[in-house]
């Protein structure tokens, strides 16, 4: 997005902290209804994976700002060069060729796959960060793959170099954090139309599903990759319909650490997702990663385009566990969840007993705590913070395993003093940077609160008291 080479604002970006963060979701999902976009460098990484894994990539691909695959052959200078501003010629038929070649050795899959796949293209006309004719270049790269029928070009939008939105971000023109513009149109509505057919209306209203910050670190250990993704699951999804999986790769600076949930939330995808059953997940790269980037050219690995690649690997590892859910069970969920007997670091949880039940499952603020299955219609749950409030469901599960639908929450505090609060005194920057606080407008907001801390950049100096989970202030711990 801004010149890769920003070193300098690369080594003064924290890396973000670490947060206590839940599992993927298990869902059912449609191995038929499979598809991946992305902008900028995520739409050179959703060309890798439409590619490498087009076996499971079935509806396609959208792409935002992208090239061909394996455009920069390993190189920093064909990626800023040929890739980004067409300087030199881009081989086209040597890239068939190389595509063709890895295939038949098994390093991706067979490319007989992208015959049946559609493909949405995106280029803006005043784009200057990827050039337009790079764009080009890509839609003659499907060309030899997929047929002209499944291909839509939209070339026609004065967009800076950003992802499009029908009502939210910047000017059309511009070539800005967040990288989100509004240029009253909806492509990320048009995306999802062309790669899974026909959709029902968008909801423009509350959404009904959850959005979840999950834990990437069971998937990948460092390699430019956050200790956190995202997922939206909208609520027929989680209640354990067969679904669709949206996978969506943000561009360079454009993380969670550096623009919040902009990209998560305000991008459009979510809004078609709801009403569709379309389960979205967001990966999302580090600040240890160059300028925050997808690898597409190989800054953390020489096989970054093939299956191989760490980060392709850890994401197409996040698509199967998601798609490793079962069918619910036909169990009521319990009722009568109650709270009782606190101590500073234990809570008696109970509930009535499900007919036909073969045990129980606990859960503390989304994540399971009992570590096998509960017989009974109680249990301690042990280690929490002294007075403390949390919120535990009950499921009941059925002789095959499956869960049925989750108890209404019961809250419970626990005794004694809760933990002393922390505060930390750091640049706006800074605090973004480590998910205290987020950008919205060049302005940075604490997290939970969204107190308007001021610009967000290097110079300006604010103290975050956290006074709960992912919860911040503005003040002081005296």
């Amino acid at each position: 997005m801004k010149s890769i080479f920003r070193w300098v604002l690369a080594s003064i970006t924290a890396a973000a902290s670490p947060t206590q963060a839940t599992p993927l979701p298990q869902l059912q999902i449609d191995p038929a209804e499979v598809s991946v976009s992305g902008l900028s460098s995520g739409g050179f990484m959703a060309v890798q994976m439409h590619v490498a894994y087009s076996a499971t990539f079935k509806r396609g691909a959208g792409i935002v700002a992208g090239g061909p695959y394996y455009c920069a052959e390993g190189s920093i200078v064909n990626a800023t060069g040929r890739c980004m501003t067409h300087a030199s010629t881009i081989p086209v038929s040597g890239l068939a060729s190389t595509t063709n070649s890895w295939a038949t050795s098994g390093l991706i899959d067979p490319v007989a796959n992208l015959a049946t796949s559609k493909v949405y293209l995106y280029s803006g006309t005043s784009d200057n960060t990827v050039k337009p004719a790079v764009m080009n270049d890509l839609k003659t790269y499907y060309q030899g793959f997929v047929p002209a029928a499944n291909i839509v070009y939209k070339n026609t939008i004065a967009s800076g170099h950003a992802m499009i939105t029908d009502d939210y971000g910047s000017s059309c023109g511009s070539t800005a954090s967040p990288y989100i513009n509004d240029c009253d149109f909806d492509l990320a509505g048009e995306i999802l139309k062309q790669l899974h057919g026909q959709l029902n209306a968008r909801n423009n209203g509350t959404l009904s599903g959850t959005f979840t910050e999950f834990d990437q670190g069971a998937f990948v250990s460092g390699h430019g990759m956050a200790a956190t993704g995202w997922v939206y699951v909208p609520q027929s999804c989680s209640a354990g319909a067969v679904c669709k999986l949206h996978v969506v790769f943000h561009g360079c600076q454009q993380n969670t650490a550096l623009v919040g949930q902009q990209y998560v939330r305000n991008t459009g995808y979510n809004r078609w997702a709801d009403t569709n059953g379309i389960v979205v997940l967001y990966p999302q790269t580090s600040t240890q990663a160059t300028n925050s980037c997808w690898d597409w050219w190989g800054y953390d690995n020489a096989n970054y385009a093939k299956k191989s690649g760490p980060q392709m690997a850890a994401v197409r590892a996040m698509m199967t566990t998601l798609a490793s859910g079962s069918a619910p069970s036909g169990l009521p969920a319990p009722t009568g969840v109650g709270t009782s007997g606190a101590t500073a670091s234990s809570m008696v949880i109970s509930w009535g007993g499900v007919a036909g039940a073969s045990g129980y499952n606990v859960y503390r603020g989304g994540n399971q705590v009992n570590a096998s299955l509960v017989a009974g219609t109680s249990y301690t749950d042990t280690g929490l913070a002294a007075g403390t409030t949390y919120a535990w469901t009950v499921k009941a599960v059925d002789a095959g395993g499956a869960e049925g639908p989750s108890s209404a929450p019961a809250t419970g505090t626990t005794t004694g003093a809760p933990p002393a609060a922390t505060c930390t005194t750091a640049s706006n920057y800074a605090h973004v940077a480590a998910n205290r606080a987020h950008v919205v407008g060049g302005y940075a907001l604490a997290n939970g609160s969204n107190q308007n801390m001021g610009l967000w950049n290097l110079f300006v100096t604010t103290t975050l008291k956290m006074t709960g989970t992912n919860f911040y202030v503005i003040g002081t711990c005296s």
